[in-house]
């Protein structure tokens, strides 16, 4: 997450100061990612030093000095909002990093390793679930974190019942090894 770009986003509605950006900020996802305001002041000050934001410099530093976006600020926050991030290259995810790990471990029973996780996700996904009910109704934020976090993990779910699927026929019929040329698309799909 680009706190960077919320704070720039939060002070393109005008002059704030730290604490009010913080709260701005909780207030604004849903209340799910608590900020620490030593991380507000520290990203302002990166900001003011790379022309992004200015302070009220006669101000005394602390919770009273108030910031506002500059020209460049508003052109990053543009450019941010506008790129779609990179998702080229699968990130790395700890879930699939331990199933690959556990299928290669022979005392390790890899179904059982995935179905663990798989209902650690489930009851995620039923408090999720919850929340929305209770309390998202009234919180657009709110809900909208819910619903992104909800389809979020529904997919691991589904990408682990896949890779169930695949490991139990893989258990069958093991694959022949990949073509040279498999290899080296593969590899120019992940550099791109």
């Amino acid at each position: 997450m680009s706190i960077r770009h919320a704070l720039l986003a939060l002070l393109s509605e005008g002059p704030k100061y730290g604490l009010q950006l913080r709260e701005e900020f909780e207030a604004r996802t849903g209340e799910v990612w608590p900020l620490n305001v030593g991380q507000v002041y520290t990203t302002l000050q990166r900001l003011e030093r790379d022309g992004l934001v200015a302070s009220d410099d006669d101000a005394d530093p602390g919770p009273q000095k108030g910031f506002r976006i500059t020209d460049g600020g508003a052109a990053e926050l543009d450019s941010w909002l506008r790129t779609p991030p990179d998702l080229a290259s699968p990130p790395r995810d700890e879930i699939v990093i331990k199933i690959l790990v556990a299928v290669r471990l022979p005392e390790v029973d890899v179904h059982e390793v995935i179905q663990e996780h798989r209902r650690y996700l489930v009851e995620l996904m039923q408090q999720w679930t919850h929340l929305k009910e209770e309390e998202a109704e009234f919180d657009l934020a709110l809900a909208l974190v819910v619903d992104a976090e909800i389809f979020r993990l529904d997919s691991v779910v589904q990408w682990l019942d896949s890779a169930d699927g695949r490991i139990k026929r893989a258990a069958v019929a093991p694959p022949a090894a990949a073509p040279a040329a498999a290899k080296i698309r593969r590899r120019a799909v992940v550099r791109r």
